[in-house]
């Protein structure tokens, strides 16, 4: 592992030296042990000074981890903890250091001294002074500070009394303080309670098997033993009683946004524990596990990390799209065994939730009730409470009926919140969510944490941490999720289409470059060749004018925003078990939440600008692992069709950065060997003349992208793009021949 100087903002730059801001390089020297030190990792050899002729780089905190090393498994787990991981292909981990990723490292129980005495134990070269003082700096006030609920109220809470005193020094923090009746500022209260054990032998049982640690011991011979007992204890859980004294004040409940933003602009961002295990306020719910549920181990890790210390931590945690996620959810809730509340994106995903929940857990099936603007459940009694960001972020008026629920979420006090498709909350719509009902612990779970907007970072103060981020590649190499083969179909624009598209100015370019006839037919040869497979298709197209004249051109059915529910769900019924429809056309709509386990191919024909976050959610859509399928091969097929030439290309590149930070791969498909012998749509000049005509006829408003709440606008960035050769874009002998650049 190689570590480079940290860059750091305001009061973390002015603890680097000076010495810090030049390039940091590694001269390493033989061992005797096969040129390591005995520990897996050469002799650590300090810096060398830049020659004043020689090249400078700015500090910028970046680690490098060798995926080879012998220590690898150990040193990721410690990196996930500590940093952000950049970029993971095959060999080579970049991870780096934040503020951020160290204030998550603390809220998981590290200290500072373990942090910069394992860097120092896993590193090939001397830490510099630069990174020591920098996570000094961003952990010593970490955890000092905590955000408590009791009894629907909020308070922000200390064992440190200075540190209470200095924050309502703050005019903005005393500005969120609650005052009485009079407007006088409430008093300060003292408490003094015992802290329990952590997890308990009841939530060690709820999961499983550790199944991660019996693979541990087995692996113990190979890892140098200094570094394992080092790991083992600070996984181990603290058994020790302690008395603690706390000091705290009350807050307005409208005012925690600002609060907590503010806090983490004064180096003091607050803590979201919640001690489930002695809340005697709050009544448990009879729900648990069912013995069919097994965790997976990465499952099972990220659980960890967040009932750490007998408690449960607020967090996000990242895994991808079919990795599991809704189990992590609903072990949370048989954890916590606290009354739950369960907000997703659309009435499809509130109902795979419920369906989650009664697969996996034993709750009775009436003590879940589902809000939405079709299903209004009576919420009387009910434990777990599932509804979509838009329902509870409505402003306008509602019926009596929706009135009445709104009440009742808002007077009750909820255990835990999980906040599926997490990266929305950052829109504005959505964040109001979070002010409107209160919950002790919030568990944001996604497979994208990211956002165009740059608001991401948003999250650390409006839900918690990242807790965990499971790595992509592993995962697929074990068969937990798909091998997905993605590919860019490069698609020309027939000349009368590209001659519209140059003198057009207006929004309906992306019309013309969506509608190209030379993307339509490798559409349509693609999705022949796939269903000539029995695979399972979906086509993804943002464009609801181009939605429409595809599907309905090739006769298949589509979903998009107006759909009626009922429609919905009978269409997506089909694809999955009926043998005679294996295409849909989805719009936007379908980005999230909409689990097709059958599915295995997608295509996408138009899309976003350039965001990632979609990117990575539609190649979800086929990552679920299949049944039956050899691990090692492609299982599953991504293709992106692009117009050459077009504006849609720098989109395109932008898009693929995010999957290939996770080490995805993406081919680029010149020509689709076998489409002159098929029978295509708008084979003749008189066929695509006549579409360019109604493509012109459309109006601006039908070259809109669908909209869809929550979203957020891109920007085309240029980057650099690999090329290679393919011999076969299918395994086995049905073979689909291209020809690459």
């Amino acid at each position: 592992m190689r570590l480079a100087p940290s860059s750091c903002g305001g009061a973390a730059r002015r603890a680097l030296p000076s010495a810090g801001g030049g390039q940091f390089e590694t001269f390493p020297r033989r061992g005797r042990r096969g040129g390591t030190n005995g520990r897996g990792s050469r002799c650590p050899t300090p810096a060398r000074a830049p020659s004043s002729g020689g090249p400078s780089g700015a500090p910028d905190g970046h680690i490098f981890l060798e995926a080879f090393s012998p220590v690898y498994k150990y040193a990721q787990d410690f990196l996930v903890a500590i940093a952000e991981p950049v970029c993971r292909p095959t060999h080579i981990h970049e991870y780096k250091l934040t503020a951020y990723s160290l204030y998550a490292a603390v809220s998981v129980g590290l200290q500072t001294s373990d942090i910069t005495e394992y860097l120092q134990k896993l590193s090939k070269t001397g830490v510099p002074e630069g990174i020591i003082q920098f996570i000094k700096l961003c952990t010593v006030s970490y955890g000092k500070v905590k955000l408590v609920l009791k009894r629907n109220r909020y308070f922000v809470e200390s064992t440190h009394p200075d540190v209470i005193q200095q924050l309502l020094q703050d005019h903005v923090i005393k500005d969120c303080r609650l005052r009485n009746a009079e407007g006088e500022e409430t008093e300060l209260i003292t408490e003094t309670f015992t802290s329990k054990s952590a997890i308990s032998k009841s939530s060690e049982s709820s999961f499983g098997p550790s199944t991660s640690q019996e693979a541990d011991v087995q692996n113990k011979p190979d890892v140098p033993a200094d570094l394992y007992e080092f790991y083992e204890q600070m996984d181990k859980d603290e058994e020790e009683e302690e008395e603690t004294q706390t000091v705290s004040f009350e807050v307005k409940q409208e005012m925690i946004e600002e609060l907590q933003k503010r806090c983490i602009q004064l180096d003091y961002p607050l803590l979201a524990e919640y001690d489930f295990r002695n809340d005697s306020v709050n009544p448990d719910i009879n729900i648990d596990l069912k013995p069919t549920a097994v965790l997976r181990p990465y499952q099972e890790k990220s659980l960890r990390k967040m009932f750490g210390n007998g408690r449960a931590r607020s967090g996000v945690i990242v895994l991808p799209c079919g990795a599991g996620k809704s189990l992590v959810g609903v072990t949370a809730a048989c954890t916590v065994r606290k009354r739950c509340l369960v907000l997703g994106n659309s009435a499809v995903s509130v109902e795979q939730w419920k369906a989650q929940f009664k697969m996996w857990s034993t709750i009775d099936d009436s003590q879940i009730c589902r809000f939405t603007s079709d299903a209004k459940d009576k919420p009387i009694d009910c434990s777990i409470a599932i509804s979509t960001y838009s329902m509870l972020g409505h402003t306008t008026k509602r019926s009596w009926e929706a009135e009445r629920v709104m009440e009742w979420l808002k007077s009750r006090e909820w255990g835990l919140m999980i906040l599926d498709e997490v990266h929305t909350i950052p829109a504005k719509m959505f964040r109001r969510v979070l002010t409107i009902v209160q919950a002790h612990c919030k568990l944001g779970l996604t497979a994208t944490l990211v956002r165009e907007d740059d608001k991401i970072v948003d999250l650390n103060f409006l839900i918690g941490p990242k807790l965990y981020e499971a790595n992509w590649m592993e995962l697929q190499n074990s068969g937990y999720i798909a091998k997905v083969q993605c590919a860019e179909v490069w698609c020309p624009m027939s000349p009368e289409f590209y001659r519209e598209y140059v003198a057009i100015k207006t929004k309906k370019r992306i019309l013309l470059y969506t509608m190209n006839p030379n993307k339509f037919r490798a559409c349509q040869f693609l999705i022949k060749f796939h269903e000539r497979r029995n695979d399972k298709i979906i086509v993804f197209a943002d464009n609801v004018f181009a939605l429409k004249e595809y599907a309905i051109r090739l006769g298949k059915p589509y979903i998009y925003g107006p759909t009626a529910q009922g429609e919905r769900m009978q269409i997506l019924q089909n694809f999955k078990h009926n043998p005679k429809i294996n295409t849909i056309f989805i719009s936007k709509v379908g980005d999230t939440s909409f689990d097709l386990p059958e599915a295995n191919v997608l295509i996408q024909i138009s899309s976003h600008g350039g965001s990632r976050r979609q990117e990575a959610q539609r190649l979800g859509r086929v990552l679920r692992a299949k049944k039956g399928m050899v691990a090692e091969e492609y299982n599953a097929f991504f293709y992106s069709l692009v117009s050459q030439d077009t504006q849609e290309m720098a989109y395109s590149t932008k898009r693929q950065r995010f999957l290939v930070d996770q080490g995805y791969s993406f081919k680029v498909i010149t020509k689709l060997a076998g489409m002159e012998e098929e029978e295509l749509s708008f084979s003749s000049k008189e066929e695509q003349q006549q579409l360019l005509q109604k493509v012109l006829q459309a109006s601006d408003l039908d070259a809109e992208e669908e909209v869809v709440a929550g979203e957020y606008g891109s920007k085309s960035v240029q980057m650099s793009r690999r090329t290679g050769t393919m011999s076969s874009i299918a395994s086995g002998n049905d073979v689909l021949r291209v020809c690459m650049l």
